[in-house]
């Protein structure tokens, strides 16, 4: 194993976009997609007056 400088540390680049990045992302905007149209609809029925009396 090859030890390295500082300079060799801080010149190395790397990283990639992982299926578990990938997949938070999606599960993220799938959460707020949800609460969009659960609002919607909300609203929706507020407007049409389709609204359960309690």
């Amino acid at each position: 194993m090859k030890v390295l400088n500082k300079e060799e540390l801080l010149a190395i680049k790397g990283g990639t976009i992982s299926g578990t990045y990938i997949n938070a992302l999606v599960k993220g905007i799938d959460v707020i997609l949800d609460l969009g149209r659960s609002l919607g609809t909300a609203i929706h029925r507020w407007v049409t007056g389709n609204v359960c009396p309690l």
